[in-house]
């Protein structure tokens, strides 16, 4: 697979990524629960856990923002740096990595 035939990946593709990832990661924790999880078992269940919840928190933030845009409430987190903010930590598209050509 070519570094472009990984950019143009449209919604139907990313949901079916999103529910192998989800099916994956509960397959991951029944075994680390029955106690036959190996150490990558455990790794790939850590990682998965923090894509699933950097995904959640990227919906959050879109939806919070959409709802500011159309004038409406959001919750916004008041910290003294930031105050007040809609971006959740790890949510927001500019605190992502470089994008990495592998």
């Amino acid at each position: 697979m070519s570094s472009m035939d990984r950019n143009n990946r449209g919604p139907e593709v990313l949901g079916t990524i999103g529910k192998v990832a989800l099916e994956k990661l509960e397959s991951l924790a029944s075994k680390i629960r029955d106690g036959i999880s190996t150490e990558a078992d455990r790794a790939n269940h850590e990682i998965l856990r923090e894509i699933v919840a950097l995904a959640m928190n990227r919906v959050s933030v879109q939806q919070n923002e959409s709802a500011i845009e159309e004038g409406g409430q959001a919750w916004t987190e008041r910290t003294e740096s930031h105050y007040p903010h809609i971006r959740l930590h790890g949510g927001a598209l500019e605190d992502d990595p470089l994008k990495m050509e592998i």
